[in-house]
Formats: structure tokens, sequence, C-alpha cells
């Protein structure tokens, strides 16, 4: 009984891979029809990485700077909140500014990103180029804009950078509080 269900899956299996291999043609029959299976090209790909690797180097670099920066300069003043009687509103507070100062980095970096595609050409002017980063690297995506095709990879790796940043500045967040919380149950 076994024997005969495995056979029964096996020729399903067997059928649906034909099916799909008679659905989709062959390269040599898509050339022959006159399409071209790579329209970009290898080389425009190694260009989009090679611009891409760098710009992610690069802004992670500024956000760790960055977030070191308001770690040192903006959360201290918390440790002076501690004794005080509005501690709440203190942390409230300076979350706030420390969202707002991690969210000016976000935009620098991808700013980065924008000044890229207009020295490359891949978008026609700053303030699109800027609008379509932001949408990339929030992977918001719903911007009516498109790279020119040579360099639509940098687009989603901009996304990943972006997951990557947006990781970094939840840590950091997390950790304030984290850190802020546990001072303020010693001290009770």
């Amino acid at each position: 009984m076994k024997l005969t269900r495995q056979v029964q899956r096996d020729s399903r299996k067997g059928l649906l891979q034909h099916l799909i291999l008679q659905a989709i043609p062959a390269p040599s029959q898509l050339m022959e029809a006159g399409i071209q299976i790579n329209p970009v090209g290898v080389e425009m790909w190694q260009a989009s990485w090679a611009w891409s690797l760098p710009l992610i180097a690069l802004n992670v670099i500024l956000h760790v700077f960055g977030l070191v920066f308001i770690n040192e300069k903006v959360v201290p003043v918390l440790g002076g909140a501690m004794e005080r009687r509005r501690f709440v509103l203190t942390f409230a507070v300076i979350m706030g500014v420390t969202a707002l100062l991690a969210t000016v980095l976000h935009a620098l970096e991808a700013a980065a990103w924008a000044a890229a595609y207009r020295l490359l050409g891949a978008l026609p002017d700053n303030k699109v180029a800027m609008l379509y980063s932001l949408s990339a690297m929030t992977s918001y995506g719903h911007a009516e804009l498109f790279l020119e095709r040579q360099w639509q990879l940098m687009g989603a790796v901009e996304a990943l950078n972006g997951m990557l940043l947006f990781g970094l500045t939840t840590a950091f967040l997390f950790a304030i509080i984290q850190r802020v919380l546990s001072l303020r149950n010693r001290g009770r």
C-alpha cells in the first residue's frame, strides 16, 4: 500500500515537472525569437554592486558614529533625571529627541544614495533621487519612481542597507530603554 502511494506521488511530481518544462521555453527558443535573456548584462550588475557595497559600508560607519554621538551627548541627560520627580516626562522627551536624531541620520544616509543615483544619471533630479532613495531605504516602495534599468539592482541593495540601518537603530533604542529602566529599578 505504501509503495503504491509513493509511486503515485512520484508520477504526479514527474507530470508536474513535465508540464512546467513544456510551459517555459528553452533559452535557445527565446534567443531565436529575438528575446534577450539578460538585457541588462553582467557588466551593469557588477557596476551596481561596485557602487552599492561602498555605500553600504559608508552608511553603516556613519550610522555607528552617529549613534555613538547620540549615546555620549544626549543619553547622559537621563542620568541626572533619575532623581527628579518628572522622570517619565524627561525620559519621553529624551527618547523623542533620540528618535529624531536617528531619523536625521537615516535622511543623511538616504542622501548619500540619492547623490550616487544623480552622479550615475539613474534619476533625473535631486528631489526625485531623494524621494526614491527614502522609498527604497524604508522599503516603502509606493513612489511611482524607477531607476534607469541598468541601475535597478542598486535600489534593491539600498533596501537591504535600510534594513541593516533600521536594525541598528532599533537595537540602539531598545538598549537605551533597557539601561534606563535598569537604572531606575536599582534606584528604587
